[in-house]
C-alpha cells in the first residue's frame, strides 16, 4: 500500500490523497486523460469522480480517498 497526494488543478485545496494498492502509472493512466479532457472542455470532475474511475478500471484494487489527514502534535 502506498499513499499518493493527487494534484489535478492549480488550487491546492482541491488536492486529495489516495491510499491504494495501485502504482503511480496505473493512477496516471486513468486520471491524466480525465484532467486533459477537463482542461480542453467546459467540464469539471470532482475528486470522487477520479476515484470512481479508478475503482471501475481496477475493481480488485484497494483505493481509499482522503481529503486531509489528522495532525497529531507532541
Amino acid at each position: 500500500m502506498q499513499v499518493f497526494k493527487i494534484n489535478t488543478s492549480a488550487w491546492g485545496e482541491e488536492d486529495f490523497y489516495l491510499m491504494t494498492s495501485l502504482d503511480e502509472e496505473q493512477i496516471k493512466k486513468i486520471i491524466q486523460p480525465m484532467v486533459d479532457y477537463e482542461r480542453e472542455n467546459d467540464i469539471m470532475y470532482d475528486n470522487e469522480d477520479y476515484v470512481n474511475a479508478l475503482e471501475q478500471r481496477y475493481p480488485k484494487a484497494t483505493i481509499k480517498l482522503y481529503q486531509n489527514f489528522e495532525l497529531i502534535t507532541f
